[in-house]
């Protein structure tokens, strides 16, 4: 078996979503306008979002600190929070229901490499959070899963797998303690 063989890879054409200047120019407009911005400034974040596609529901609090690769690429609900240092990688789609909590540090990746392909190919998958959902500090979530609405992630836990509605999860592998409501 060959492992990857970097000098081979490509990243595949459209992948991003936008234009290589467009990539470029959210960088420049994430690192001197976004990241730097006052935290009370949640409408200007949104504004900005909303400039490079992002589609943003009504009173989103989204702190300067957190992350997003593509904008356009993401899906925000109406009163979700994006809490400190949150890293929204979104080489594929990431929706975010209404009144969801992403707390911080927690890092939704919806792509990555196949270690059999010797181009290492890159592939995204989306990510989906339900309505309601509270993912606590430091989750990780992998590219392809969906957590259910009302669904609570407890703090440094790893989601690897979709996850049902209502449900108290914690752990690394991921496990289902109980029903939120009993």
């Amino acid at each position: 078996m060959e492992y990857q063989n970097l000098d081979q890879y490509k990243t595949p054409k459209g992948f991003r979503g936008r234009s290589a200047l467009i990539v470029q120019l959210w960088r420049v407009v994430y690192v001197i306008f976004f990241k730097h911005s006052p935290q009370f400034l949640y409408g200007w974040r949104r504004f900005i979002l909303r400039c490079f596609g992002a589609q943003v529901g009504k009173n989103v609090i989204i702190r300067p600190s957190a992350q997003i690769t593509y904008p356009w690429k993401l899906n925000l609900g109406d009163h979700c929070w994006i809490g400190d240092e949150v890293v929204l990688y979104t080489l594929g789609p990431i929706t975010i229901g209404a009144n969801a909590v992403i707390s911080q540090r927690s890092y939704l990746c919806t792509g990555s490499h196949d270690y059999r392909s010797s181009h290492f190919d890159i592939y995204a998958m989306p990510i989906h959070i339900a309505e309601k959902c509270w993912l606590a500090t430091d989750v990780y979530v992998a590219p392809g899963v969906s957590v259910g609405a009302g669904t609570v992630i407890g703090a440094r836990s790893s989601v690897f797998k979709n996850v049902p509605a209502g449900k108290v999860c914690i752990g690394s592998p991921l496990v289902i303690l109980k029903d939120r409501i009993e």
